[in-house]
């Protein structure tokens, strides 16, 4: 009896423990629970019914702050724009606009520029953020992030500007070589030499409205909803009669090489396109007596094989604090000798849509003093069409330069006759 009674004690004891045990793992269990977390929203009491599932699925970063300023609610892109941290809202401004809100109940908004998280360049972030009372004690702010939005209208803004002027110019200057007709009337021979500048003003106003024209279609087509193999040989061909008359003009050899046997898949009017602009720029930017090198080859890469077209020139190059801006639409590195040669400063920008729609990039080496080397890398027929391009390193796109440049005299199409 002694031993059973003791086995019994024991057995009591064991289950109590257990119990007790138990109990607490639930607690701390809860307690678990009810702590909040970065990754949702946290929820305490006190929020009104049904905000916490109306702010989970708001775009906006939300915030909800207590009399106390203390955040009690705040979504997961709050913390990622930096809005809260250690539990308090870091942005003073936004601060004060709670506070405003809290005492008199009116609802406000305002736009702000922050610091950007992470980066020492003093990038600034565009936000709009509004602030609205949440029943008696509670203050809600909404943040919606700008920057995007604003980017995208600066282009906007900078583009419409850009146009108007290059409009404005050759349009301006046909009013005026009319009027100097007009006066000139009695007088043949300067009759003639202003309808000449006529000529070459209204064919300057037509050449841009075509590249904006062209420039509008490569951006919103897809150009291979008519993609087809495209032989690099018949691009470089087409592309070096277009320019054969500005070439003979100016006494500039031309040679092509290695594009035998290679093709690329796209719309072939664009690629087209693109390489004459490219050989056109090579040509109006290059001294007189020089050359102009199209090569092509076939070069490795992840995801497939990439056809490159260089266009090579023999010019003074381009410098370094130009060398960023010569893709953007309407920038040229020298506006008078642009204007000179009839350029619109939207060929290279062009190019570079033509080649990302196709899925390639166009890249640029220069050297001032060497000349210049663009390059259009594009997807070889049957090859991947999304991949992420990385170009060329600075010393693979040198001594491509120099051997397109080095072209051999077999492979040379010599230009016509210059024109008397």
């Amino acid at each position: 009896m002694d031993v059973n009674a003791a086995v019994a004690a024991v057995a009591a004891i064991a289950g109590a423990c257990t119990g007790v045990i138990a109990m607490l793992a639930f607690r701390w269990s809860e307690r678990d629970q009810a702590r909040p977390t970065r990754s949702s929203l946290h929820t305490e009491a006190g929020l009104p019914p049904g905000v916490d599932t109306v702010l989970s699925v708001l775009r906006s970063s939300a915030v909800v702050l207590d009399e106390s300023d203390s955040v009690v609610k705040a979504s997961s892109a709050a913390y990622a724009l930096g809005l809260v941290r250690g539990g308090k809202l870091a942005v003073d401004p936004m601060l004060h606009m709670a506070r405003d809100t809290r005492r008199d109940g009116e609802i406000r908004q305002v736009e702000l520029d922050l610091p950007r998280r992470g980066t020492g360049r003093g990038e600034a972030l565009a936000v709009s953020a509004r602030v609205a009372p949440l029943g008696s004690r509670l203050v809600l702010l909404l943040v919606e992030d700008l920057t995007e939005a604003r980017r995208i209208e600066a282009v906007r803004r900078d583009f419409v500007a850009n146009v108007s002027h290059e409009l404005k110019t050759p349009t301006g200057a046909l009013s005026l070589l009319s009027e100097a007709v007009m006066d000139a009337s009695d007088d043949p021979e300067a009759v003639t030499r202003f309808a000449g500048r006529m000529q070459i003003e209204a064919t300057r106003l037509t050449n841009l409205v075509q590249e904006l024209i062209d420039l509008s279609r490569v951006q919103n087509d897809d150009p291979l909803e008519d993609a087809e193999p495209v032989r690099v040989e018949e691009l470089v061909a087409e592309a070096i009669d277009r320019s054969r008359h500005a070439a003979s003009t100016k006494q500039i050899t031309m040679a092509a090489g290695g594009a035998a046997d290679l093709r690329v898949w796209g719309n072939r009017g664009q690629l087209a396109a693109a390489l004459g602009n490219l050989v056109e720029n090579a040509v109006n930017y290059s001294p007189a007596r020089t050359r102009v090198g199209i090569a092509a080859r076939r070069v490795a890469a992840p995801g497939g094989d990439l056809i490159e077209i260089a266009v090579t020139d023999q010019g003074i190059g381009i410098s370094e604090k130009d060398r960023e801006r010569v893709f953007e639409r309407f920038y040229r590195v020298d506006p008078a000798r642009s204007r000179a040669t009839g350029g619109t400063g939207l060929g290279l920008a062009i190019v570079k849509h033509v080649a990302a729609s196709h899925g390639g990039e166009v890249t640029m080496w220069s050297s001032e003093g060497q000349g210049s080397t663009f390059t259009l890398r594009l997807p070889e027929a049957g090859a991947g069409r999304d991949r992420t391009p990385t170009g060329p390193d600075e010393d693979a796109q040198r001594r491509f330069h120099h051997d397109v440049n080095d072209l051999e005299e077999s492979t040379e199409i010599p230009a016509p006759e210059v024109l008397p």
